[in-house]
Parts: C-alpha cells; sequence; structure tokens
C-alpha cells in the first residue's frame, strides 16, 4: 500500500547527454573563435616570416604559400651582411634605451609625488597630466615638429627620444601611481620613524617593491620605442640616423620593391620585441594588477 503522505514526487532528472552535448559545443564555438583571432592577429607575422623565406616572384604570386625553390636563407644573410642594417641597430637601440631610462626615471618620481606627497593643487594638476592619454602623438605632429625644429633637434636622435617620453609619461605615471597608492602608509611611517627621509623611503624601499609596476612601464616603452615609425620618418632625414623602421626604405627602389629582402626585414625587426615580450610578460601582469601587494 502506497503512503500518499510520505510520498514525495522527485524532480524531474535533465539528461546527463543533454548537458554534456551543450558543454562540448560550447566549447567547441569558444575555441574556433579564439582560433580565428589568433589567425587574424598572426596573419601579419606570418605574412612576413613566409614571404622572408622565399623569392620575391613566389610571393608575388602567392603570397600566403609555402617556398617552392627552397628556403631562401641568402635574403637573411644579405641583411645581416649588410653594414646599414648594424648602423639602424644601433641608432635603434640609442632611441629605445634613452626612452625607456628617461621616461621610467622621470615617471617614478611624478608617480611618487602624486601618490605620497600633500600639496594643493595635486589632483588638478594629475587630472591635467591625465588628459595626456586622450592627445596620441600622431594628432599633435605639426606643433610638435615646430618645437623640435625651433630646438635644432632636426637630424637628432633626441628629437626623437624626448617627444616619445613626453608622450608616454601619462600612461606611465598612473601605472605607478596606483602601485605607489597599494604600498601601506605603516610602512612610511615605521621608515620615517627609524629615521628615513623621504628621498630614502622612495630609493631604498618604494622602488624596490615597486618592481613589477616599473617592469611593465618599461616592458610597455620598450615596444613602443622599437616599433615607432612616423616620428622618425618626420625628424631623421640623414639616412645614417634612420632606426630600423625606416630601414626597410632603402629596400624600396622607384621602379620596385625587393619584397623578399622586406619580407626578411620585417622578420629580423619583430624578433627582438616578440621575444623581450615573452621573457618579460609576467612583468606586465603583475605590474598592471597591482603586483603582489595586499591590503
Amino acid at each position: 500500500m502506497i503512503n500518499y503522505a510520505t510520498a514525495v514526487t522527485a524532480p524531474p532528472r535533465r539528461s546527463k547527454r543533454h548537458i554534456n552535448y551543450n558543454r562540448v559545443l560550447l566549447t567547441i564555438v569558444k575555441y574556433t573563435v579564439l582560433c580565428v583571432v589568433t589567425l587574424i592577429i598572426l596573419a601579419p607575422s606570418l605574412t612576413a616570416v613566409l614571404g622572408g623565406i622565399r623569392t620575391t616572384g613566389e610571393f608575388l604570386a602567392e603570397p600566403f604559400g609555402l617556398p617552392k625553390e627552397g628556403i631562401q636563407w641568402g635574403n637573411f644573410e644579405r641583411i645581416l651582411t649588410n653594414p646599414d642594417f648594424w648602423n639602424s641597430f644601433k641608432n635603434s637601440a640609442l632611441i629605445t634605451g634613452g626612452v625607456v631610462i628617461i621616461g621610467v626615471t622621470l615617471s617614478s618620481c611624478l608617480a611618487f609625488v602624486f601618490s605620497r606627497m600633500r600639496f594643493t593643487g595635486k589632483m588638478l594638476l594629475f587630472n591635467i597630466l591625465s588628459l595626456g592619454l586622450l592627445f596620441p602623438l600622431v594628432v599633435a605632429i605639426l606643433p610638435i615638429f615646430i618645437q623640435i625644429r625651433q630646438l635644432g633637434l632636426i637630424n637628432n636622435l633626441w628629437g626623437v627620444i624626448l617627444p616619445m617620453v613626453a608622450f608616454g609619461m601619462p600612461g606611465s605615471v598612473i601605472i605607478l601611481r596606483g602601485f605607489f597608492m597599494a604600498i601601506p602608509t605603516e610602512l612610511e611611517d615605521a621608515a620615517y620613524i627609524d629615521g628615513c627621509s623621504t628621498l630614502g623611503f622612495f630609493r631604498f624601499i618604494l622602488l624596490p617593491m615597486a618592481r613589477p609596476a616599473i617592469a611593465a612601464v618599461a616592458t610597455l616603452q620598450v615596444i613602443a620605442a622599437w616599433n615607432e615609425y612616423f616620428l622618425p620618418l618626420l625628424v631623421l632625414n640623414d639616412q645614417k640616423l634612420w632606426p630600423l623602421p625606416l630601414g626597410i626604405m632603402q629596400f624600396q627602389g622607384q621602379y620596385g620593391s625587393e619584397w623578399a629582402l622586406i619580407m626578411a626585414y620585417i622578420t629580423i625587426l619583430i624578433i627582438p620585441v616578440v621575444l623581450f615580450y615573452i621573457l618579460t610578460q609576467r612583468f606586465i601582469v603583475t605590474g598592471l594588477t597591482g603586483g603582489e601587494l595586499k591590503g
């Protein structure tokens, strides 16, 4: 006999196969989208690599094809044995080094002022500095060129370094300021009690603790300075001062271009940046997310 008073109607069970089917379908869609986006992002780099190991005729006939006449390592050999390439490499290294050293130093000092010191109009000045994020370098290129010409920095590497430092500073200051503010004030008070000065606290305590953020800022500035094309094109008219991005023009003639050499040149150009980013990407993540500090 069934006891209807105690009988409990069990809820309908969902089909386990149906749940697994939805999960598999969602996974397939997810990975399909990721693969498509990855191919779109890697397409320019793959084009450069495939073009660099083929002849110009093969590249023009089939830009995304594989080499049919064997891998043309001679394209890379012609570039690496060219003295102009190493001269451009030196110029790029000088520009990148100058931008990183000056930019990180000034950004760290400004971020310390805006995060730890109290004075009238601090937030107003910080907001004015933050407005620099709204105006990229290309927008203000005409007044920049006029100022560079008045300062006599045409055909001078400083004419490239100083504007890049100035326009990279707002973003760097914002990143470093957020990291500096995450450091507990109790640590600063303890340092002052022990007799540490403001400069000493900044140099010996704050900067070592903010290494992830400083590394993130330096990495972003290295990538920006190494790949900059438009500003050197405007400022540097002497071919001996050209950085690597401008060195591509030496393979372009009036009646034709050596596309195989151009693609090989681009491949060599992007290899240092890619390797540098792979080695330092963890610093970007920790630096932009506040590092390892916990309040």
